[in-house]
This record gives C-alpha cells, structure tokens and sequence, in this order.
C-alpha cells in the first residue's frame, strides 16, 4: 500500500469512526480536547503502520485501540484524582493487556444512565457554555468526523471563523469541567433543540454531501437517524424530536433512488418511485404521528416531515398535492425564516402556481448575504428561467451554480444543464417567435389538455383570497364531483349534464338550503376554470336554484327523545353530545368547539372561547360528561373516530394531545345525528342538529321561559330572533 492509499483509506476509516472513538476516549479522560487529540495521535499511527504492515481486518476497532492505550498512557503520568478515572487506570495497570476486550471491560463500568457514548458527547458538545454557533461546529467536527472547510460549507461561514469556534468551544468545556453525561429535566429540554439542529446538519452532511465525489455519505445519514431514535426514546413527549426523526426516516427512504447509473444525482420528480423504502415510509409516518400524539405548537421539524410525507404519499410525480406543499411552507416560514427556507418554497410555489410566481420570490433572495455562495439559489433560478423560456439567462445560472459547488456529482449535472440551455437558447433564436411562444405558454400554465378536474380543484382551493370556512365548504362540493367523474378526467371532458348526474345523485333529495350551498360552490369553481381557458362557463347551468322554506322547523316531539336518550345503542360520545345541545339550547358548531380545560364541570358549564360565552347543561349531561372526558386534561373535549393521516393533521389546537385523535366535525357530528334519528323522524330523513336546537327553544318557550331567559341560556343576540318560539313584547307593550 503507497502513502497515498494508506491516507485515503484512513480518511475513510476516520469518517465512519470518529464519533465513537472520540466519545470513548472523553468517557475515559474527561476533556474534549484532549479526547480528540488522543483521536488523532492513533490516526498518526495508522499512516504510520498500515502502508507496510496493510490495512487491518477492523479498522475502526484498531484505532479504537490504540486511542484508548494512548489514554490509559496519559491517566498513567498524570495521575488523576478523579475517583473513576483513578481506579481505572489502577486496575489496567495491576491486570495484564489482552487488548481492547479488556480495555472495554474496565471503562463500561464508568456508564451512566444511557449507554451511547455518542449520544453523551452530543449532549457535552451542546452544553449552555458554548454560543448556539459553537455547540453545532464542534459536534460536527466530533460526530460528523467533518474538516473545518466542509462545516464552514454547511454553515456558509467562512472556515477561519468555524476553526475560532471549534478551538473556543474545546476551552470553554474544559474550563467549565462540564460532565460526560445525558443531562435530565429542564437542563436536557434546553439543550435540546441545538441537539437537534446538530443531528439534522450531521444527516444532511451524508445526505448532500458538500465535497467530494460521492453525492452522498450513507455512514452519516444512518448515524443521524440512529441519534434520532435514540433521542426519540429519551424524550418521548417532545413533538420536534419525533418530527425530526420523521422528516430523516421519509427523506432516507428516498436514498436509493437519489442516484443514477454513473453517480449523478437524481432530482425528486424523475425518481423511481418503485425505489423509494416503504419501510423508512412506514416509520416517518408512524414518527410523525407520534409528534402530533405529543401535542403543542407545530414546530419546524413536524413541519418539514409534514411536507416529506406530501411527497411520499404520492405515487407519481403528478399527484404531488403541490398547494398543500406551499401551505406548509408558508407555516414553515413563519416559524423559520431563513432565506433557504424561502428558497424551498418558492420552488413548491412555482409547482404549484406556475414558475413566474416561483421566481418573483427567488428574485427576492438574490441579495442574501448567506447564499452570496449557496450554489441551489443560482441553480433554482436557473431552472425556473428555462421552464419560462429564457435560456440565455437561465444558462448563465447554470454555470454559477457549478462554480460554486464543490461537489463533484452535482457539478456534472449543472453543466450538463447550463449546456443543454444553450442548445436550446440558439435554437429559440433560430426559430424566431417560437421562443416567445414557448415562454408565453409557460407562464399562462398548464395546457388546457393538462388540466384534470383533480388538479383544477387542488388550485382553486388553495387561492388566497378563499376563508377556511369557504374551503371547508367547496371542498365538499368538489371532492364529491371528483369521487363520481374521477380526478385524473380532463376538465374539458367534464360536461354540465354529467355534473347534474352527480347532483341529482347525491342531493338530490337534499333540503333546498343543502342543494343551492352545493350548486353556489359550483358556479364558483365554474367560472373560476372558465376564466382561464380551462372549462365552458355553463357547468352549472342545468341546475336551478331551489326554494328554501322560511318557516321554522317543527319541533321533534318530547317523547321522541326521551327515546333517543334511553337507547342503549347509542355510543357515550354522540349521547354526551345531544344531551348537551338539548339542555344548553347552544348551536352544535359552539359545542364542537368546547375544549377540556375550558369545562367547569362542578358548575356545569363550559366556555365558548371564540364566542366569550358559557355554554350550560343539566344533570343529563353532567352525568356522562365526566365519562367522555376521563384521564384527559386537554384538547377537544368531542373526539373524531380515528387519528388523522400524516400529511393531513388538523391544527394543534384541533388534536388531542393524549390519544392523538382531531376533533369530530360539524358533518359528521351531523351524519351521526341523522342516522340515529331516521326510525324517528316521520318522513324518514333524520333530524338535524339545527332541528334539536330549535327543539329546545320550543319546548323551553312552552314551559314558560321568558325571551331574555332564552337569550341568557342559548347565546341569542337578539330577542327578535327568538320570536318563533316565545312572545318577544313589542316597544308598545311595554310599561312605560
């Protein structure tokens, strides 16, 4: 073996192995520094021996070796007085040497409560003495086995500043005598999210390797996840370690398919999803449920898998839902604001909107000092241009983004796009109009064959100026149209007798109310699709409007419910639910919205936050309420059937952090209702929700309740609209 084998074969060896072999040897010496210069004085020896004597059967093992002897060296002259270290050092002094068997006999008796010597440096390389800066370059440097230039690339600092902090943080650590160990309670929480932030870098450095020949480093990504679960089991209840080991678990899942052939990396969309690991699929799921099981605010890291998980649920490249994407990057923003962050979604908004929208926000980031020499900025500029057309200027970025990477793999592939941009720059020029054509094309967005009713759908709803009520609404409408005519039909296909097929096959036999809801949404979406070329404007010009009755519901009949309330068959939740929209008068909407920990149960009463009113119930409810809610101190107090999808997770304050469930919605609270009712409503519907409010005015207006004892129980604004139910005295027959 030459010289130069031996050190690349080293370098190798060193990048797998430093982390272990630096956390053994602090366990045993007590100080950073000192750990890894012991560290490198085996790495000195291995150039020294292996080109004559060749590379050994366990690399890793024998420079753990003779790291840990040059230790047991140090411990000897320096006579420690340390109590473990001390005893350490007497008891492989007194025993004869039979290698690192023993040697690792002697130093597992000094382990703590978590056997990871890794997972201790991690936490020492993070402690409060060090600045946030520091914490991050040094356990690169330790765990990651990085050199200072790739960590200044990681940071996009300068490598003079990286080596300041690298050399400040060893100083600060052992002046401070910080101990080798997991740190517990409030001290391990705020550490926490700089071990965090570490473990993502150190899986993003084997990830997208920043230098070298490889596009990745597989030992890295595997050592960050194997952290991650580990930390994961440490700290269950902490939703952003389970976010991030989800956002590791999806992103490693698509490893395989990164690379082509030769080496050059393969973006996301031309993956072979056939590739991608369902397993590591499975396990970011199952993670990310875990983090909303958790509960508190979404954070950067459950955002992240969030998006992953948009990407991993399609099956291709076309049923990437592209608007959900974008809202989450929007929330991700808001939480994160970096400019790559920014970055990131402004690619989701160009996929989902069109690449002008995309690159009216890359323009923005131009003037970044941190991606002054970030090679993706040029490279997504770069990209978004060509799809506009302008081949001149997105060649141009081509060949910026190649000469600010170091990557070899990624280099070959920006060229091989800045040369495929010329090509087609001069054959724009040769064609003439064509190019302007082209570029008017892209930015009017898809074609019209292009567009399926799926996708129509998915742009409309994520327009801007749309409230979530309005999107609650016309998805409704939608995704019943889609469910019929099937999401991958061409909007131009989609015909307005077809949609009244579709109509009258589902409402049909709905109130009034209920059909011209639907149809509204329709018109909407209609001349929303018309506007731009995509669908004729009549789709809903066969349905007319209904009539909708004025007059107020009858009210359902006292014994009928006292029925319904002795049915044994009628689960807690829905029992709990009517009995407390009975006896409060309350809109079912209100009740949806009651949380645990705004229930008064001694005084039977719960606030309505939104509302700033108390909703008040009778021993019926107070009863079973205690029942519903049993161990749990938060969240909603009405629970849906099951837990929500990853990718699909309704808002924090919507999820329950104890049994990881969303809150039942108003239809399907509705459904229920209805379902249950059918054998005691006449006409054979179902009574709604509305109709068991209304009741109880009713009755509550028959038992001689006055209108301002109404207003009081059920949150009526005004008495006028009470006048169905009591007598509302009118100015003259007041007393003056």
């Amino acid at each position: 073996m030459t010289s130069l084998d031996a050190h690349r074969v080293v370098d190798a060896v060193w990048k797998m192995e430093s982390a272990r072999i630096v956390a053994g040897l602090v366990r045993m010496v007590g100080d950073v520094g000192l750990a890894e210069e012991l560290a490198q004085d085996a790495v000195l020896a291995a150039l020294e021996r292996w080109p004559g004597a060749g590379v050994p059967d366990n690399p890793g093992a024998w420079l753990m070796t003779v790291a840990k002897r040059r230790a047991v060296d140090h411990l000897r002259r320096e006579e420690r007085r340390d109590r473990g270290q001390e005893q350490l050092a007497h008891d492989l002094a007194t025993r004869p040497d039979d290698g690192e068997r023993d040697v690792d006999d002697v130093v597992d008796t000094l382990d703590g409560e978590v056997g990871d010597d890794v997972l201790r440096l991690m936490f020492v390389s993070c402690h409060p003495v060090l600045s946030t800066e520091a914490r991050v370059a040094l356990t690169l440097r330790l765990i990651g086995g990085l050199r200072t230039d790739e960590i200044a690339r990681a940071f996009l600092v300068s490598e003079s500043a990286v080596a300041q902090r690298i050399v400040r943080a060893k100083r600060a650590l052992a002046d401070a005598h910080v101990p080798f160990e997991v740190p517990s309670g409030p001290e391990r929480a705020a550490r926490l999210s700089s071990v965090l932030e570490v473990i993502y870098l150190v899986f993003n450095e084997g990830y997208a390797a920043t230098a070298g020949d490889d596009l990745m480093r597989p030992s890295l990504c595997l050592e960050a996840l194997r952290l991650g679960r580990v930390l994961a089991e440490l700290t269950p209840d902490e939703a952003e370690v389970h976010g991030l080991v989800a956002l590791m678990e999806l992103q490693q899942s698509r490893s395989a398919a990164r690379i082509g052939p030769s080496g050059e990396p393969v973006v996301l969309h031309e993956q072979n999803r056939g590739r991608w690991d369902p397993l590591l699929i499975r396990r970011g799921f199952a993670a990310l449920l875990r983090a909303r099981q958790a509960g508190g605010p979404l954070g950067p890291y459950v955002l992240q898998a969030a998006i992953a998980a948009c990407h991993a649920r399609a099956a291709t490249p076309e049923e990437t839902d592209w608007p959900q994407i974008a809202a989450l990057y929007e929330a991700l923003v808001r939480v994160l604001p970096t400019p790559v962050v920014q970055l990131n979604r402004a690619v989701a908004l160009a996929m989902a909107y069109g690449p002008r929208v995309g690159l009216t926000l890359v323009d923005t980031l131009t003037g970044e000092p941190a991606l002054k020499g970030y090679h993706l900025l040029p490279a997504v500029r770069g990209d978004l241009l060509a799809r506009l057309g302008r081949h001149d200027e997105a060649r141009a970025e081509f060949d910026r983004a190649a000469s600010l990477t170091r990557n070899t793999a990624e280099r070959s592939v920006l060229l091989r796009r800045a040369a495929t941009c010329g090509q087609e720059a001069q054959e724009a020029q040769e064609g003439g109009e064509g190019g302007k054509a082209r570029e008017a094309a892209a930015e009017a967005g898809p074609a019209d064959a292009e567009v399926t009713l799926g996708r129509a759908m998915g742009l409309f709803l994520a327009r801007p100026d749309l409230s979530a009520d309005t999107i609650r609404s016309y998805n409704q409408t939608l995704a019943r149209l889609c469910r019929h005519l099937g999401e991958d039909v061409p909007l131009r296909d989609v015909t307005s007798h077809r949609v009244a097929e579709v109509f009258a096959a589902a409402w049909g036999t709905a109130a009034g109310a209920t059909w011209n809801r639907h149809r509204a949404a329709l018109r909407s979406f209609a001349a929303w699709a018309a506007e731009r070329g995509w669908a004729a404007a009549g789709l809903a010009a066969p349905l007319d409007r209904r009539p909708e009755p004025r007059a107020r519901p009858r009210p359902i009949d006292r014994s009928r419910l006292d029925s319904l309330w002795e049915r044994p068959d009628v689960p807690l939740r829905e029992r709990a639910l009517w009995l407390l929209l009975y006896e409060s008068a309350a809109p079912a909407e209100w009740a949806l919205s009651l949380d645990v920990e705004d229930l008064d149960l001694p005084g039977m009463r719960g606030r309505v936050k939104a509302r700033g009113h108390w909703l008040r119930w009778q021993s019926g409810t107070a009863a079973l309420l205690p029942l519903l809610v049993g161990d749990r101190r938060r969240g909603p107090l009405f629970l849906a059937d099951r837990r929500p999808g990853p990718g699909r997770m309704p808002a924090a304050a919507d999820l329950c952090p104890h049994t990881g469930r969303g809150r039942l919605s108003y239809e399907r609270a509705e459904y229920l209702f209805k379902r249950a009712t059918r054998d005691l409503d006449p006409e054979g519907g179902g009574y709604t929700l509305h109709r068991l409010r209304h009741s109880r005015l009713a009755h509550l207006g028959e038992d001689g309740w006055s209108a301002p004892m109404l207003m009081s129980l059920s949150g009526h604004a005004s008495a006028r609209t009470l006048h169905g139910f009591v007598r509302v005295p009118r100015p003259a027959d007041t007393v003056a």
